[in-house]
């Protein structure tokens, strides 16, 4: 069973940093991308019919190459560990509209999610 745990988060202030990571288990971690989405305030309830309200924000390739949604594009770094199994996401130069729940994903599976506030 593919288990997908993220952590980190919480709150960061306008042009702050953040990391999140998301530990895998129950997969061939060394042979899947691995994607992190997000889903803005006010949308939590459209999770079970809305997982397509969840904006993607980055992709990391079995390989390591990166893809990023132009809106964050330049401030946040998807990278992955095979060692330790994980993937992270770094964020910084924070925004407002940054705020959300983040989410990663591999083969249809998601995370349960974590809170990411950005407030002075």
């Amino acid at each position: 069973q593919v288990q997908l745990a993220e952590s980190g988060g919480g709150l960061g202030q306008p042009g702050g940093s953040l990391r999140l990571s998301c530990a895998v288990s129950g997969i061939t971690f060394s042979s899947v991308g691995m994607g992190w989405y997000r889903q803005a305030p006010g949308k939590e309830n459209e999770r079970v019919a809305g997982a397509r309200e969840r904006e993607w924000v980055a992709t990391v390739t079995s390989f390591g190459d990166a893809l990023y949604a132009d809106a964050v594009q330049g401030r946040f770094t998807v990278y992955r560990d095979h060692n330790k199994n994980t993937v992270y996401l770094d964020l910084e130069n924070l925004k407002s509209d940054d705020t959300g729940v983040y989410y990663c994903k591999t083969a249809n599976v998601w995370g349960r999610g974590i809170q990411v506030t950005v407030s002075a």
